[in-house]
């Protein structure tokens, strides 16, 4: 039976730039940076998270035609490409702070929510990412 997510995928429309962006500004891994063919398959991951990545993905052939790629292309640009991201923190306000100094656009400030603290971001492409400190469940 399936037991794992091991990598998910998010449309982006520059891969250097989103390894800048993800890289260089939040902090993820290169897992996988390989040419496979006509395609780049590069992986990125948070430091000690050996379970999980997120594929970087142009929206480009082989795995879309030309003719959807176009298509993808302009709503991702458009912020609605379907992709999110949701990181947990294990404090929200000192993360929000660090993102800010390495150059993040914050358009949130960290809120109080009732599952815990949390802000929202997104991606140089428009995909969506949020961050949240979550509150201990209460005790049994």
């Amino acid at each position: 039976m399936l037991n794992a997510i091991t990598i998910t995928s998010m449309y982006v429309l520059d891969q250097d730039a989103a390894l800048d962006f993800y890289v260089g500004k939040l902090g993820f891994e290169v897992k996988v940076d390989q040419q496979f063919g006509p395609m780049r398959f590069l992986t990125v991951a948070l430091p000690g998270d050996p379970d999980h990545a997120v594929l970087l993905e142009l929206p480009a052939p082989p795995s879309i035609s030309a003719d959807v790629a176009e298509q993808v292309r302009d709503v991702v640009t458009k912020g609605a490409g379907g992709g999110h991201l949701f990181l947990r923190t294990d404090d929200a306000h000192k993360t929000h702070a660090e993102l800010r100094e390495r150059g993040v656009d914050l358009p949130e400030e960290p809120v109080v929510q009732p599952y815990g603290i949390d802000f929202g971001l997104r991606d140089p492409f428009g995909n969506s990412v949020r961050v949240a400190q979550m509150t201990p469940p209460p005790s049994a």
